[in-house]
């Protein structure tokens, strides 16, 4: 496939607001791409380069696209970042920037969608003292071959945001309608592998080789995520449940096989090397090839620190060994997912218990099974008087569902309703703060696309507002006066009183008394509310109100 036609087709999903119009569109361009163009489409249509589980980064910020598109269209940088905050949109701006450097052009070396890839892979593998400047190079190369529209969604691939509203349940309806294979197969895969674009290979070889899907240590899998609720709704509905501490630290996934050993953080980053005391303690732990949920709390004094501790070693790249005298490290292990070549997501959470606690013998975090409240609570009283969160709640008979925030795991703690958000935009503060961003715009995700709902400006100190402008400076992709657009990439964690129904929002509702509670650098874009989370909230604080009421 040539990139022009990938480029068509995604200028013919951005015109497309229905879902299912999309899923159509998607599925008939897959039976006709190669086993090498599949899987490199599918990762583009969702403007991802790599697969899920790989933690590889293209390392290619806003000012080098513009630098590399300013030198491609002969105008300055300067010039480029106008266009754009005129348009609005970094790939309409590129691609109108290539419209007049075509008229001057005649040549253009053809770009096909896997060479595309390839050169993107040899970026990202760019390293070393030299790396930027040959990035830029080969970011100049790209785009001078690039006829218009296939810079505009080049330039959007390249900040990993495409930008057309093509999200992990529409490729997968697409992948099962395009190939005539059961849905419910494609996306236990999807589970699985955590790599949509190999998921798509498969299901064109056909629907027993998706079948034939295992965890492969050493590819992280995204981690089962948990809703709110309450211990007397989820008795009522499930009887017996089981309860476990919610620790204030740090999601990891820890895989091993024979004396090699990693561990990914919830973003499924690689943290081997920030964190190798629990490493060395998991190791001591099992004999076994294992891969482990849990989380890893600081501590000091016998109690358990802020999440912030857990939070430097993780940033920390020199001195771990004086890191580790300072505070110690804990791993806590909750789940297992694989056990000496057994994937074990489908079985039950009673079962892969039994598993745990047969192939783990240190570092397994307690848990009650209960139908009594009495005793649920409890564990919750037990898990705030040593110093955790909460706890956490969780179906027996439920299997692991990676990357699915469900109702099989509810969190239950005391503090103020908090809601992990993506920041899109900022505004410039004022008086001492005018040098940094005083408030910020947040989001959440409905079916790809990132939905404004609050913003925020108290709960900052000035040493966190400064941080947050040194993470975001070079996210900006727009200016219009005193706002600024970011390119999505930071998460924050808000609290917030109540929610309302509003229309100054898109999405319909907006947060009463938002507050910065801390940035979640363990959390990724993908990991943020969704607008279905949210309607879901607003309807229990109204039982809740009416409740109360009566």
């Amino acid at each position: 496939m040539l990139f022009i036609d990938f480029s068509r087709v995604c200028e013919k999903l951005e015109g497309t607001s229905g879902r299912l119009e999309m899923i159509d569109i998607i599925s008939k361009e897959l039976p006709g791409l190669t086993q090498d163009e599949l899987p490199v489409f599918v990762r583009f249509v969702m403007g991802r380069i790599f697969a899920d589980w790989s933690s590889r980064k293209l390392g290619i910020g806003p000012n080098l696209l513009y630098e590399a598109t300013g030198a491609v269209a002969g105008v300055t940088k300067e010039q480029v970042i106008e266009k754009i905050n005129r348009t609005g949109d970094v790939g309409q701006a590129v691609e109108e920037l290539l419209s007049i450097k075509s008229q001057m052009t005649f040549f253009h070396e053809e770009l096909d969608l896997v060479r595309v890839y390839t050169e993107l892979i040899s970026i990202a593998e760019k390293g070393g003292a030299k790396s930027q400047r040959e990035k830029l190079l080969a970011v100049r190369r790209l785009l001078g071959n690039a006829h218009p529209l296939e810079g505009r969604y080049l330039a959007r691939i390249l900040l990993e945001e495409l930008r057309i509203g093509v999200g992990e349940g529409s490729v997968r309806e697409a992948i099962a309608k395009g190939f005539a294979v059961d849905s419910s197969l494609v996306e236990h895969a999807m589970q699985a592998l955590n790599d949509t674009g190999e998921v798509a290979r498969l299901a064109k070889v056909g629907p027993d080789a998706l079948r034939d899907v295992h965890i492969t240590p050493f590819h992280p899998l995204k981690m089962m995520l948990a809703q709110q609720g309450t211990i007397p709704d989820m008795i009522k509905e499930h009887g017996s449940i089981a309860a476990e501490f919610k620790y204030d630290g740090s999601r990891f996934q820890f895989h091993k096989k024979g004396n090699w050993a990693r561990l990914y953080s919830r973003r499924l980053e690689d943290v081997t090397g920030a964190l190798p005391d629990v490493i060395e303690q998991l190791l001591s732990a099992t004999e076994h090839d294992v891969i482990l949920d849990g989380e890893v709390i600081a501590m000091k004094d016998g109690k358990p620190m802020p999440f912030q501790s857990v939070l430097r070693r993780l940033r920390r790249k020199h001195d771990i060994a004086e890191a580790q005298d300072a505070i110690a490290m804990v791993p806590n292990v909750f789940d297992i997912l694989y056990l000496d070549g057994e994937t074990l997501i489908d079985l039950p959470l009673v079962e892969r218990r039994k598993k745990l606690e047969g192939a783990v013998r240190l570092f397994v975090a307690p848990q009650v099974q209960s139908d009594d409240p009495s005793v649920i609570t409890k564990t919750y009283d037990n898990a705030l008087a040593a110093g955790h969160e909460g706890i956490m709640i969780k179906v027996p008979t439920s299997p692991y569902t990676p990357g699915q925030r469900g109702r099989n795991w509810i969190k239950i703690k005391p503090e103020v309703d908090t809601l992990d958000l993506a920041v899109i935009g900022a505004e410039w503060g004022e008086g001492k703060r005018a040098h940094v961003f005083g408030s910020f715009l947040v989001a959440v995700q409905d079916a790809g696309k990132l939905i404004p709902l609050s913003r925020v400006a108290t709960g900052f100190s000035d040493e966190q507002l400064a941080e947050v402008y040194e993470l975001l400076k070079e996210s900006v992709i727009r200016k219009s006066g005193k706002e600024v657009t970011f390119e999505p990439s930071l998460v924050f964690e808000v609290g917030y009183a109540e929610l309302q129904a509003s229309q100054n929002y898109e999405g319909g509702f907006a947060l009463r008394f938002p507050r910065f509670i801390r940035i979640r650098d363990d959390k990724d874009i993908p990991d943020i509310e969704t607008i279905e989370g949210i309607r879901e909230r607003y309807k229990r604080q109204a039982n809740s109100a009416q409740a109360y009421q009566n």
